[in-house]
């Protein structure tokens, strides 16, 4: 699908919570206070901040499918604040998968779930991030509002 407007910015992870829903084997590997499963899967609720083209903050809930290769992840993303200058809410699907070092994901808005400036809004990205992210993760935006 193509749209009329890009918006770029960055994102970076503001807090991380993760809890084993299922643990298929019993055999897992810690780090911190967090137990990650060799074959499982997981929920991690994530909180986002966002500069530039979109400003704001999110929520997202993902569920994540551990496995030998890339893990399958699923989430639900709810920002607030501004995109292209257009302030409200939406909602962003996440489909993607991960693994111990890269992250890549297709992120489509929600129709139907926008508040205010951002009630019809439409779009998607697409992500593809690799190791730490100290000074945030690139987020590009296709979208339409209206």
């Amino acid at each position: 699908m193509s749209y009329s407007h890009i918006a770029r910015g960055k994102f970076s992870i503001a807090s991380w919570s993760e809890s084993v829903i299922v643990d298929i084997d019993g055999e897992g590997t810690t780090a911190g206070d967090t137990y990650y499963p060799t074959r499982g899967a997981s929920r991690a609720t994530v909180a986002y901040s966002y500069s530039g083209d979109i400003e704001g903050t999110s929520t997202v809930v993902y569920l994540i499918a551990y496995k030998a290769d890339a893990a399958p992840v699923l989430g639900f993303e709810r920002f607030e604040g501004s995109i292209g200058g257009h302030d409200g809410t939406c909602v962003f699907q996440h489909i993607g998968s991960q693994d111990q070092g890269s992250v890549s994901a297709r992120i489509e808005v929600v129709p139907g779930m926008g508040t205010g400036g951002l009630i019809d809004l439409r779009g998607g990205a697409d992500l593809s991030i690799a190791g730490p992210g100290d000074s945030g993760y690139e987020f590009v935006l296709s979208y339409d509002v209206g």
